[in-house]
């Protein structure tokens, strides 16, 4: 029955994020945080959405949309990541540092929390960047320092492949720690309640359950086309521009970076609307989606519950307003 709805070709634009022990879904209008406490009782945040874009429409361009939408994803996920946190703390806090007692002194709880977050995303994309950019780049050019005549293609094809490999060897790594699992349970609580809501069946648990975990517009696959974006466009550039010092190939990589974002959304807002009814987009996503079994686990009741109430808390009250 599920496939059966899911062949009427609505997609929604609401999209969600696993936090520790709950959820975020975004919505048109507004976002919401539902976390299950310790007594397991559901805590819902409801926030109405600031679009940058209303004040600012050229932010809303294609191309420029993708790295604009990008950053404040990392921004609000960020947030909602250490709301959820707050549920949890550590058994044995530790006494706070010098330096955070000096922030504590000098800076509001509101500017600190700005800071943090500012922060955390600073060192995600920065740990992005040189993971998946910096170094495949500098351990191609120290595998052919000792061979200079290597041709450019080979090269352009070692760094591509180099990346891949950093970026599958990431995954496995983050899938095989015990506290992220429940994590990415909650992960697939939330693919399977959009699909559940795309399918047009009423959000139930039961309904829920039978929804496949895999879903083509998730964060995963978006980082994989991110990665797969950028070596076609650096073999491009590269290819008509030859460059084998390292440090100039990783300036222009940088540079690339907002291009190659930008290119990886409107990609994706392309197969988000055609998965079901087009064979390239199809194929096109099938390695996006095989790579989410790292990503994705099985959840159980409980976090089904909880994707479900954080998706009812953003529906839009016109309907259709979600389309994608």
């Amino acid at each position: 029955m599920a496939e059966e709805k899911n062949s009427c070709g609505f997609r929604t634009s609401i999209g969600g994020q696993a936090l520790i022990e709950g959820i975020l879904m975004r919505g048109p209008e507004k976002q919401a945080i539902v976390v299950r406490d310790q007594d397991g009782n559901l805590v819902e945040k409801v926030e109405a959405l600031k679009m940058i874009k209303d004040r600012y429409p050229i932010l809303g361009m294609p191309l420029i949309r993708g790295t604009v939408n990008f950053l404040a994803a990392m921004v609000s996920g960020v947030r909602a990541l250490m709301y959820s946190a707050d549920f949890y703390p550590e058994e044995e806090a530790s006494e706070p540092s010098r330096f955070e007692q000096w922030l504590e002194r000098h800076l509001t709880s509101k500017k600190l929390e700005s800071a943090i977050v500012m922060l955390a995303v600073a060192m995600g994309v920065g740990l992005s960047v040189f993971l998946f950019m910096v170094l495949p780049t500098f351990l191609t050019g120290g595998l052919l320092h000792l061979f200079p005549d290597f041709p450019m293609w080979g090269r352009n094809l070692m760094e591509g492949i180099l990346k891949v490999l950093i970026f599958l060897g990431y995954l496995i790594v983050c899938s095989r720690q015990k506290d992220i699992y429940r994590v990415f349970q909650y992960h697939g609580a939330e693919h399977k309640t959009i699909f559940c809501y795309e399918a047009g069946l009423p959000l139930t648990v039961e309904n829920v359950r039978i929804q496949p975990r895999h879903h083509p517009r998730c964060g995963t696959s978006f980082l994989f086309v991110v990665i797969f974006v950028s070596i076609l466009l650096s073999s491009v550039v590269f290819g008509i521009w030859p460059i084998t010092n390292v440090w100039l190939r990783t300036l222009i990589h940088l540079l690339l970076l907002p291009l190659v974002v930008g290119v990886t959304y409107e990609f994706n807002r392309w197969v988000g609307r055609h998965v079901q009814d087009n064979g390239l987009a199809k194929i096109l996503t099938a390695p996006g989606l095989w790579l989410q079994n790292f990503t994705t686990n099985e959840p159980d009741d409980s976090m089904m519950e909880c994707a479900i109430r954080s998706l009812e808390l953003v529906l839009p009250e016109e309907k259709g307003k979600d389309a994608w």
